[in-house]
């Protein structure tokens, strides 16, 4: 007949498996709070007075310039010519090479945080030049089909890497945990 585990030694093995979680798991929790877009310029449903002849876009955290990708298009969705973006910490920039005219345009952004994770959206600005004599660009009719645009803005939650491990650790230490039980309750 065996005699099963000491209470005291049940709680050091729960406090362990406590402790071991914890250290495992605050870590990690930086990568819960995805990078999000901070301020734009123009800015988000903005109308201004004259064509911009840049694009701004900052974000909370700081950009991998390798993976920063943004794509301005009129509203015929057609893709306009940009210079690549320059990215200086978390604030990455495009420079428009044409003049626009008057009318609705959709900035699509897709950046990588230096965490890994990917943010990607959209977000619609219009041009209202007064002085502008160069017609405006008109829509695409709902019936033709149209370009993918960026999807929303990404949500928040643990990336996939981060739950795996902590699955894989909560295993590991569920399992050393029976063990060492077993171990115990023969004694």
């Amino acid at each position: 007949m065996s005699v099963p585990p000491s209470r005291p030694a049940a709680v050091r093995l729960g406090a362990a498996v406590l402790a071991v979680l914890v250290a495992v798991l605050v870590p990690a929790s930086p990568a819960w709070a995805h990078n999000s877009l901070r301020t734009a310029t123009p800015a988000r449903d903005a109308t201004v007075p004259s064509a911009p002849t840049e694009v701004t876009l900052e974000f909370m955290q700081r950009l991998d310039p390798a993976f920063t990708t943004i794509v301005l298009t009129d509203a015929a969705k057609r893709k306009l010519p940009t210079g690549e973006p320059v990215v200086t910490g978390a604030k990455s920039t495009v420079q428009v090479t044409d003049t626009l005219p008057n009318g609705t345009y959709t900035v699509a952004y897709r950046v990588v945080s230096v965490d890994g994770h990917p943010v990607q959206g959209s977000y619609p600005f219009t041009v209202a030049d007064p002085t502008s004599t160069v017609a405006p660009v008109v829509a695409v009719s709902a019936s033709a089909p149209a370009p993918a645009a960026a999807a929303a803005e990404s949500g928040g939650g643990p990336s996939a890497g981060v739950l795996v491990a902590a699955a894989v650790l909560a295993l590991l230490v569920l399992v050393t945990a029976a063990l060492l039980w077993r171990r115990a309750a023969r004694r």
